[in-house]
């Protein structure tokens, strides 16, 4: 089975005023709470993949992970490489059949950030594969990619959406004033940004940052344009938090079941998606699984 394509969900959701949850998956434990999460709710689901979890399980396990669990849910599931600055990982994604990869050039100075995305989406498109682009600096560190520092690179708008039009950029990531991890101080969100930009493109909108937002805060984006929220932390927290829970309880009882590990971890991940599937109102937009 192939993966629905990330742009197309992104701009299903704008249309109809919602956002699709991108989760960061680790496993296939993660990976199948995710999806069991998006069928019970008859929500579409984007499974995101760090740098670091490509690199240990390798490209074609968590391709096949993702496929086999997609083929048991009637909901669009998409696959996504999440903030990538090496060619070499995204080509590796491209060839196992990645709905889409996010090349992060976040870091590098303008003109070769616009040329280097140029090519990204060049290789990909050829393949079948949308782009996500990120030329702008979303603070935090996430798996090792990113910068703390939030003034290394911030364009104007319309130089901003002219370069992601320029390169065939298939969706967006802009600074929005949210950063990866958790808040240490409340954020200064620029929601006005980004009814400013939808204005200028029709380019999907994606924010980055979304641990720790409120409700309130989330719809604003929604309602404001912002049609993909990325989700990371969250899940990592409910997965580690549930493990040692669950082995400080193995140690208190002598019982030492891996499987039942797994069911704990599967659930806790699974009821944190679904969480944010009804924060981000993409809930019952397809079949729901009787």
């Amino acid at each position: 089975m192939t993966f629905a394509s990330t742009k197309e969900l992104a701009r299903d959701a704008r249309r109809g005023g919602y956002a699709v949850p991108a989760v960061n998956i680790v496993d296939n434990v993660s990976i199948c709470a995710a999806v069991s999460a998006a069928d019970a709710t008859g929500s579409p689901i984007i499974l995101q993949t760090s740098v670091k979890t490509v690199r240990y399980f390798g490209a074609a396990v968590l391709a096949a992970a993702a496929r086999a669990a997609a083929a048991s849910t009637r909901v669009p599931v998409a696959l996504h490489l999440d903030h990538c600055p090496d060619r070499d990982v995204i080509t590796e994604a491209i060839r196992n059949g990645w709905s889409s990869v996010l090349f992060d050039a976040s870091d590098l100075p303008f003109e070769v950030a616009r040329a280097e995305t140029k090519a990204v989406c060049a290789e990909a498109h050829a393949a079948g594969v949308d782009v996500e682009s990120e030329i702008e600096n979303i603070v935090g560190v996430e798996d090792g990619v990113g910068s703390d520092d939030p003034d290394v690179h911030f364009y104007p708008d319309d130089q901003l959406v002219m370069v992601a039009e320029e390169t065939g950029t298939d969706l967006m990531a802009p600074a929005l004033g949210t950063a990866h991890g958790l808040y240490s101080a409340a954020p200064d969100l620029l929601v006005d940004r980004v009814q400013r930009l939808v204005t200028l493109t029709d380019i999907p909108i994606v924010l980055h940052g979304g641990t720790g937002l409120s409700a309130s805060e989330f719809r604003e984006f929604i309602g404001a344009g912002v049609s993909k929220i990325n989700i990371s932390t969250a899940l990592k927290l409910a997965y580690m938090k549930t493990a040692r829970d669950h082995l400080e309880q193995s140690e208190r009882t002598g019982k030492w079941e891996p499987v039942k590990l797994f069911d704990a971890i599967g659930a806790a991940v699974e009821r944190t998606v679904t969480d944010h599937i009804w924060l981000f109102e993409s809930a019952q937009r397809v079949g729901v699984s009787a």
